[in-house]
């Protein structure tokens, strides 16, 4: 009989939590000090676009290459040196601000070698918590994890605007320590009992998570859903547009701004976890897509900074219940040897929602302006949720996320 695996120390889960956090906040902080860099030489939408562009091309490139990887490796040691190539960007890019030497395209190298590290370290570090704590407690984690990441979502873009209002180069330079500390935190997790099996890198094993999900058209239809709807619908790329010649402010309203969603992300989270879902949760998620398409809307045609926030409160708040649902059937309909490869597809179709959408937004921006381009991205929300109700009938029929 094969002995039971030693329990994992229970400081591996907070060490696990503190790299998550201090990456996220790292990340979200430097995205608002970059665009707000980059609009701010070259007054620009397009070029907003491009920033979203370059973060999720190389993403694009890698997935299927990582998630293989995430199954393959230590997905510590993977994390590691995503963090540690991060960190060494943002130093970059502080250098460069700091002697003014650094040009744009040398901003768009950086957000590229970003997206390149991302996209290797959001599978491995997905897939490694279930190795970290009980199959008893994993749920528990999953939440914990879940609202410690939406806490860094708030704080990170409210960091770096006010970091950048106290000069260009310390939101970078506040980055790059983030990154290196949330690294520390990566390598003091103990190594898990169970580690990835390794097997010869084929076609088929590269390509086996795209087809799971695609021999799961519940699981495809939820996905798809998030990604095009962002995709039309997102604003972010076009925030500092909105906060300087729209909403008439400065970086510190950026910073509110781009953290108004995830405070609303916050607040749904906790009223979910008090109030769970119970019945109709595929309708539920229809409903929610719908919702965030029409606030996007009034954003888009907001004036008053209050009610602009208001809207992506309640933006963050809706594409939270759609993240809780894809995320619980992905979770639910994944087993342990394809997580890595599951987690990288479902990585790129997050970042292919944020990132290309942010291109999607600077180009339009760049063609009819910044209030019509997110218009028109809000009603193609809501046409998207209309056709996948038909396009997948089974989201409909979902009652229950434990059935």
């Amino acid at each position: 009989m094969t002995p039971p695996a030693p329990p994992v120390p229970r400081s591996a889960f907070r060490h696990f939590l503190s790299s998550r956090a201090l990456s996220s906040i790292a990340f979200q902080g430097s995205a608002v000090a970059i665009g707000w860099l980059v609009y701010d030489r070259t007054r620009n939408p397009f070029d907003l676009g491009l920033v979203g562009l370059f973060q999720f091309l190389p993403m694009l490139a890698l997935t299927l290459v990582a998630g293989h990887v995430a199954d393959q490796f230590d997905r510590r040691r993977i994390g590691f040196i995503c963090q540690v190539i991060e960190a060494a960007v943002m130093c970059g890019i502080a250098i460069g601000v700091w002697q003014d030497w650094l040009p744009t395209w040398g901003i768009f190298v950086g957000v590229a070698l970003i997206g390149a590290a991302q996209a290797f370290e959001r599978p491995a570090m997905a897939a490694l918590l279930p190795g970290i704590v009980p199959a008893t407690r994993l749920q528990s984690a999953v939440a914990t994890s879940t609202s410690v990441m939406q806490t860094a979502m708030v704080l990170g873009p409210a960091i770096g605007g006010a970091l950048y209002g106290a000069g260009a180069v310390v939101p970078f330079a506040f980055s790059a320590f983030c990154f290196i500390v949330a690294s520390v935190n990566v390598v003091a997790i103990p190594r898990p009992a169970t580690q990835p099996r390794r097997t010869p890198v084929t076609v088929q094993s590269v390509f086996a998570g795209v087809a799971f999900i695609k021999s799961r058209p519940l699981m495809l239809g939820c996905i798809s859903l998030d990604l095009f709807a962002v995709l039309l619908g997102g604003a972010t790329a076009l925030l500092p547009v909105y906060a300087r010649d729209i909403l008439l402010a400065g970086p510190w309203a950026l910073g509110f701004l781009r953290t108004a969603p995830a405070i609303g992300a916050v607040a749904m989270s906790l009223y979910l976890a008090r109030f769970p879902l119970r019945h109709h949760v595929g309708v539920t998620m229809l409903w929610a897509v719908a919702v965030f398409g029409l606030a996007t809307i009034v954003f888009a045609v907001s004036t008053d900074i209050v009610l602009s926030i208001a809207m992506l409160l309640a933006l963050g708040a809706a594409d939270t219940v759609s993240v809780v649902i894809r995320s619980s059937l992905v979770q639910l309909l994944t087993p342990d040897e394809m997580r890595g490869r599951v987690n990288a597809v479902n990585s790129l179709f997050i970042g292919a929602s944020n990132q290309l959408g942010e291109f999607r937004a600077g180009v339009a921006a760049g063609f009819m302006g910044p209030v019509l381009a997110i218009a028109v991205g809000g009603i193609g929300t809501i046409a998207v949720v209309l056709a996948w109700s038909r396009l997948f009938p089974a989201l409909r029929k979902v009652d229950t996320l434990s059935a």
